[in-house]
């Protein structure tokens, strides 16, 4: 144990090694341990400020396997994630740019952990692993990925198809049109993703104004009509017409079929 610690810390650590799990709560120690409340309060403040155990919500805290000698510790992204939203009951798939990263659709490395979930809306910090959560309907939870990771976690990701609508879904957010375009087309091209999946994942996932720029994408592509029908029957007609680049002037050749404006390359 280190030897800066105080005989209440190394009771703690002692405590939570014999029980072998992750996480200890407000109450636990007076109830296990013998704790006063103020002494426990200060233990996990003192434990929290050095940077030795990591707060996930008030009364909620991780504490590390081992104390790494000398040193702080943070839990690592899917312990932290998965802890957060076990405590809430709820679900979540990582997205945006860790799964474009993933997929490598993007070279870049995000510094923080995109999570759709059903739960919690907004930024939070846990040791120092940085998220930003985005709180959606349970109906728009699904099509994942689980991956294990290092610690014996099991992260959820979006899938490949699912990230690529997203990517156009969500561009306001994530900034990837036009970029996700290409990213579908390579994807595509590449045999990764099939039109069929990305059929099946807009119908499922895709709001109206997706759903159409999707429909232009796969129908200049060269996909059979019949493939797109499932896309055209979630359409009303109407003489509105959406950007296919909504960041860019809304001036281009109009898709009647689908609705769009082609204000960019295809």
């Amino acid at each position: 144990m280190n030897r800066a610690l105080g005989k209440l810390e190394n009771r703690l650590f002692a405590y939570t090694q014999m029980r072998g799990q992750p996480t200890v709560r407000t109450g636990e120690l007076v109830q296990q341990l013998g704790f006063t409340g103020d002494q426990e309060r200060e233990v996990f403040r003192r434990l929290a400020r050095a940077q030795l155990i990591a707060r996930v919500r008030p009364g909620l805290y991780l504490v590390p396997p081992r104390l790494p000698p000398g040193g702080t510790w943070s839990p690592g992204e899917t312990l932290a994630l998965n802890t957060l939203m076990a405590d809430r009951d709820g679900r979540y798939q990582i997205c945006g740019p860790n799964a474009f990263s993933r997929y490598d659709f993007d070279a870049q490395i995000p510094t923080r952990v995109y999570a759709y979930n059903n739960r919690i809306s907004g930024e939070r910090s846990i040791g120092s692993v940085r998220f930003t959560l985005i709180k959606v309907a349970d109906g728009r939870l699904g099509d994942t990925e689980e991956v294990e990771v290092d610690d014996a976690q099991v992260a959820v990701f979006s899938s490949r198809a699912r990230s690529l609508l997203d990517a156009v879904y969500d561009w306001s957010r994530f900034n990837t049109l036009p970029s996700g375009y290409e990213w579908i087309k390579t994807e595509l091209a590449a045999g990764r993703v099939t039109p069929e999946e990305l059929v099946e994942t807009t119908v499922r996932y895709a709001d109206i104004g997706t759903t159409r720029r999707i429909g232009v994408l796969l129908d200049r592509a060269g996909v059979d009509p019949r493939r797109l029908r499932r896309l055209e029957n979630r359409l009303s007609p109407s003489k509105s017409l959406i950007a296919w680049i909504p960041t860019q002037p809304k001036r281009g050749s109009s898709d009647r079929r689908w609705g769009v404006v082609v204000n960019g390359d295809i």
